[in-house]
């Protein structure tokens, strides 16, 4: 007997609502975030999305993860994908098996690229320009900006999350990572991640420009001759960003930014301090630390406000941390609190990330 219903036989709940974007709506699914791109009757670039969960649905059936388990408690449940093209099913429409999917012919000529299934990152046909990508934007974002770089998406294409699941925490937390997916490329745009030590920050600012077509990560650590536990801190780093990014390893952030004409990712402005504080000979006079360095900070803000670039820098937030102990630790401190001060100033956006969760401060 099912364990919901107990002996007394309350009336039957109702069956769990279907997810906008579900049924009858265009665009990415179950977030609410308008498509990219143009469209014709309501089916941007011929296409209607009419489920965009993966095969079992989401939440998924026997599963206890706390993904699911909200969506289980608000009676939503996300459909298994489906969709059509030009009014047509889309597995009844013409198509080639390319490897991760299929390119799909629709029935007035529409070129639509789909995933597969959870994992799966389609080809696309060479020379192509598709009029809408079906992608599992949930498990590879990356793809997105490759398919971008590759210029089979476009301004025009209409990009769709399908095959959603219990990989990302929620239908709202989807919908905030397609806010950073589908927005324009082009800068100038400029943000600013603040968090503790280990608390999720550089990890959100690669997601951020996941599906841009051309980063250039700015690593201001550098090499530590001798010590692997940095070496290996830089390793997982280098594996978790997509191997079309750029790596520049510079403390010459503010050159950087002045030349860039794609999306940088600045990771992180606490050891640019450090190196500009070597530089300066700041922490062998404590008392004189903030005004040596401090000509520093003045061309960074500079060269951050002036960009052209869309921009995200990750910095250490120092203002919840204890007191340090030393002259010199204390010097640091309220240099870089002063310079994450100024720096939000001239950002678009800065957010604080605390347990791999992301506050957006006004």
């Amino acid at each position: 007997m099912n364990s919901e219903v107990n002996a007394s036989r309350p009336p039957a709940p109702a069956p769990p609502r279907a997810a906008a974007g579900d049924a009858g709506t265009t665009g990415t699914g179950p977030n609410g975030v308008p498509p990219r791109g143009g469209g014709n009757g309501g089916a941007p670039g011929g296409v209607e999305v009419l489920g965009t969960a993966s095969a079992g649905g989401w939440p998924a059936d026997g599963c206890g993860c706390a993904s699911c388990n909200r969506l289980r408690a608000a009676g939503v449940r996300h459909a298994p994908f489906d969709a059509l093209i030009g009014g047509v099913p889309w597995a009844e429409c013409d198509r080639t098996d390319v490897p991760g999917g299929h390119d799909v012919r629709g029935p007035a000529g529409e070129r639509v690229l789909v995933a597969a299934g959870p994992g799966s990152a389609p080809e696309p046909a060479a020379g192509v320009r598709y009029d809408a990508v079906l992608l599992d934007l949930a498990g590879a974002p990356e793809h997105l900006g490759r398919l971008r770089g590759a210029g089979a998406v476009t301004a025009e294409t209409h990009v769709a999350a399908v095959h959603v699941d219990h990989r990302v925490p929620s239908p709202a937390e989807l919908g905030r990572r397609l806010g950073f997916w589908l927005r324009p490329d082009a800068g100038p745009w400029r943000t600013l991640l603040l968090g503790g030590s280990r608390s999720g920050k550089s990890a959100e600012a690669e997601l951020r420009l996941a599906a841009c077509p051309d980063v250039t990560y700015v690593a201001t650590g550098g090499a530590r001759d001798g010590d692997a536990e940095w070496a290996a801190r830089v390793e997982a780093h280098r594996r978790r960003r997509p191997s079309r990014w750029r790596t520049v390893e510079t403390t010459d952030v503010a050159g950087v930014l002045e030349s860039a004409g794609g999306a940088v990712l600045v990771d992180g402005i606490g050891t640019w301090l450090a190196a500009a504080m070597d530089e300066t000979g700041a922490w062998d006079d404590p008392a004189a630390a903030v005004p040596r360095v401090l000509p520093r900070l003045d061309a960074l803000v500079a060269a951050w406000r002036g960009t052209a670039a869309r921009a995200v820098a990750v910095t250490d937030e120092v203002g919840l941390s204890l007191v340090p102990t030393t002259a010199s630790g204390r010097a640091f401190r309220d240099a870089l609190g002063l310079l994450n001060q100024r720096l939000a100033a001239e950002s678009e956006e800065t957010a604080l990330v605390v347990a791999g969760r992301v506050r957006e401060l006004a």
